[in-house]
C-alpha cells in the first residue's frame, strides 16, 4: 500500500495545495494541479514542491521449494487439443 502526502506552492497566486482524494487546483492562470501523486501546471518553474513524503509498504513474497516446483511444472505443461466431430 502506498501512502503519500504531497504539497506544492504556486508562486503565481501564492496558494499552497495539498494532495487529497480529489484533484486540487489553485485556480490562477498557471493552473497548478495536484492529483494522485502528480503535480502539473502551465509553467512548472512557478511551482515549488514543499513536502514530498512517500512510503511504500511491501510484504516480501516467500515461496517454498514446493511452491517453486509446482510453478515450474505448471509452466511446462502441455495444452491439450480437443478434437470435435464435424457434422
Amino acid at each position: 500500500m502506498r501512502s503519500a502526502r504531497l504539497k506544492a506552492f504556486c508562486k503565481n497566486c501564492g496558494r499552497e495545495l495539498e494532495e487529497a482524494p480529489k484533484t486540487q487546483v489553485c485556480g490562477c492562470p498557471n493552473m497548478t494541479t495536484i492529483s494522485t501523486g502528480k503535480v502539473t501546471a502551465v509553467d512548472l518553474s512557478l511551482v515549488v514542491i514543499t513536502q514530498e513524503e512517500l512510503t511504500i509498504d511491501e510484504k516480501p513474497v516467500k515461496l517454498t521449494n514446493a511452491d517453486r516446483q509446482w510453478q515450474e511444472e505448471r509452466r511446462q505443461r502441455k495444452v491439450r487439443k480437443l478434437s470435435y466431430e464435424v457434422r
